[in-house]
């Protein structure tokens, strides 16, 4: 028997041991290599894993299912995600899994499934269940052969980027998670001046929680950089596909912020026009800022696997979430990749010489809360949304591509459900604290109204 709750909305995770076991990991090889039949598609299989205690069992009987079922696959070993994507375009791979518990606790662990250079989700990933269930799967003998992608990774990127055309002082926290395999070499092959925290690849994570978008988090990082006089702090998540922000006096620069940084640099070298994707909990200050520089503001759903279906959609330059998943296909291969949206900014920063606030300070500041995640039942959820959004499309323009998104004047307010918990999230945005205190309370109240605690729960 296999949990089903394993199987989530852009990935397969859970607890090691619990609920994802080795098991369970052999059954998803198995099941993997019917996906790949199903799309055509013949060739090896690109493994990677982070660093965390449970990877190496649950690589070995990953790969012990999918050898079973007939496919050859070429381990690239322990790896940041984005080095399992970039595997995806540089080795003679037809997909690829990443074993990866991304920014949850230790004990998690997990695999994102990649079917061509496209992820596997939502219903790909509950078909994939399905299969699994019926015990029935193909056989054969595959191989396996290691390859080492770190270094010519590194090359790639660092040709890309090309060195920094003046000096820059900057501290990277890996986090002790995967990104500390790769980043030394990558900043060290920058130039840039580099101090680097927690660079010892150490999946239990013994310092702090690697997740950049948790202000407690950031605490050391901000620490150093006041400290050393650096321009820029830099911390990435578990398997460094998520990137957080902190300017030279210590100040946290958000996932939305740094969206629009990024667009002005694009929107200058592409042109006007281009579609500049982001999520439902992002800034007004973001599509505002996009239009201003000539981009196409397009408001899109959160999921890292959502959002890179919507790049090729629009043919896309770029995209980002809130939550530091930066996307790039101008000038790089389309998929979220912290390493290298780290190097990007470094070069825009020490291209401008100026500081990322100073590059920052015409936007406009909003005061907002954070994601606010509010325990709700599974069964619940939908109908909240949808009767969120008929009572509030009453009374105000309403955006209803993920969740409820309600535009007040001089504010906005978002209720959405988890594709992966029992929650709902909200966000609040105003351009002063007694409006925010305002429209949260309107929200909240119609919450209470429903008999929803308003109270924000935990989760990952």
């Amino acid at each position: 028997m296999i949990a089903p709750g394993i199987f989530r909305q852009y990935d397969i995770r859970g607890i090691y041991g619990k609920d994802l076991t080795v098991e369970a990991a052999e059954a998803i090889g198995r099941g993997y290599a019917i996906i790949l039949k199903e799309h055509g598609l013949s060739g090896a299989v690109a493994v990677g894993r982070d660093n965390r205690p449970s990877g190496h069992a649950l690589r070995d009987a990953l790969v012990k299912g999918l050898t079973g079922a007939g496919l050859d696959v070429i381990d690239i070993g322990t790896v940041p995600t984005p080095l399992l994507y970039w595997a995806l375009h540089n080795l003679p791979v037809v997909a690829g899994i990443q074993i990866t518990g991304s920014h949850n606790p230790p004990e998690y662990n997990g695999f994102k499934c990649c079917v061509g250079t496209g992820s596997l989700h939502g219903e790909g990933i509950l078909h994939l269940r399905d299969l699994i269930a019926t015990g029935v799967f193909p056989t054969g003998a595959g191989t396996v052969r290691h390859e080492a992608v770190v270094d010519r990774y590194v090359a790639d990127i660092a040709q890309r980027i090309g060195p920094l055309p003046q000096d820059l002082k900057v501290v990277i926290d890996c986090g002790n998670g995967a990104g500390a395999i790769v980043a030394p070499a990558l900043f060290q092959a920058l130039g840039a001046d580099t101090t680097l925290l927690f660079a010892e690849s150490d999946g239990t994570f013994p310092n702090h929680h690697p997740d950049p978008t948790v202000v407690e988090n950031l605490q050391d990082l901000i620490r150093e950089v006041r400290r050393t006089g650096a321009q820029l702090g830099i911390g990435f998540d578990g398997d460094a596909d998520r990137i957080g922000i902190v300017d030279g006096d210590g100040t946290i620069i958000w996932g939305d912020y740094l969206l629009l940084l990024y667009a002005r640099d694009v929107l200058q070298r592409t042109g006007a026009g281009q579609s500049i994707i982001f999520d439902v909990k992002c800034s007004q200050a973001l599509p505002d800022g996009i239009e201003r520089a000539g981009g196409r503001a397009v408001m899109w759903k959160t999921g890292h696997s959502l959002i890179k279906d919507k790049m090729k959609e629009l043919q896309a330059p770029l995209a980002g979430e809130m939550s530091g998943h930066m996307f790039f296909s101008e000038g790089f291969y389309g998929h979220d990749d912290a390493l290298y949206a780290a190097a990007r900014l470094m070069r825009i920063v020490a291209s401008a010489g100026r500081t990322v606030k100073q590059l920052l300070a015409d936007v406009p500041r909003f005061v907002s809360t954070p994601e606010l995640r509010i325990d709700c039942p599974d069964d619940r959820k939908t109908a909240i949304v949808q009767a969120a959004l008929a009572h509030f499309k009453a009374k105000y323009e309403v955006s209803d591509v993920d969740g409820v998104r309600i535009l007040f004047d001089g504010g906005w307010g978002l209720i959405r459900q988890s594709n992966t918990q029992p929650i709902l999230v909200m966000r609040f945005e105003a351009d002063s604290e007694a409006r925010l205190a305002q429209l949260r309370g309107e929200v909240e109240g119609w919450m209470h109204a429903q008999g929803i605690d308003t109270t924000p729960g935990t989760g990952h």
